[in-house]
């Protein structure tokens, strides 16, 4: 089998999330692979923001607007180069995590899609979905499903 040549991975600036770009840097850096490091975000009002902290306390982690992507991304690349990975791009894309990651493989040919498997153990994630199961169900290329909680 041969190397991979491009690796993405997602952040949403989780602990969870920069645990798999740990280990997506590292699968990079073994194959001498580009690594795109993608935060999917969504805007969000002043009032939503709040609200979703109001009620979500600490799991409010989830990436609304772009700058706060950029910060993510930021601290995500700086994670990766720790990690060994030399080529490294991000980006930021409005949307749906998902339907992002099945995106940026796409338009980056990616060989490997990297996420960590937060939610899959979750109730909601067993009822509705969680973005590690839907991008390993639709999905071309190999996933790889990183143990981060």
């Amino acid at each position: 089998m041969a190397a991979y040549q491009t690796v993405v991975v997602g952040t949403d600036g989780s602990e969870s999330s920069f645990a798999a770009v740990d280990r997506a840097a590292g699968v990079a850096a073994d194959a001498g692979a580009t690594l795109v490091i993608t935060c999917a975000y969504s805007p969000a009002s002043k009032q939503e923001i709040e609200r979703a902290q109001d009620e979500l306390g600490g799991e409010a982690y989830q990436v609304v607007g772009s700058a706060p992507a950029e910060d993510t991304l930021q601290s995500a690349r700086d994670r990766a180069v720790r990690a060994g990975a030399e080529k490294i791009e991000t980006t930021a894309v409005r949307g749906e995590p998902a339907d992002v990651l099945g995106s940026v493989v796409k338009d980056r040919s990616a060989d490997l899609l990297v996420v960590g498997n937060r939610g899959l153990n979750t109730l909601a994630g067993r009822l509705l979905g969680s973005v590690p199961s839907e991008v390993a169900r639709k999905s071309g290329v190999d996933v790889l499903i990183v143990h981060t909680t």
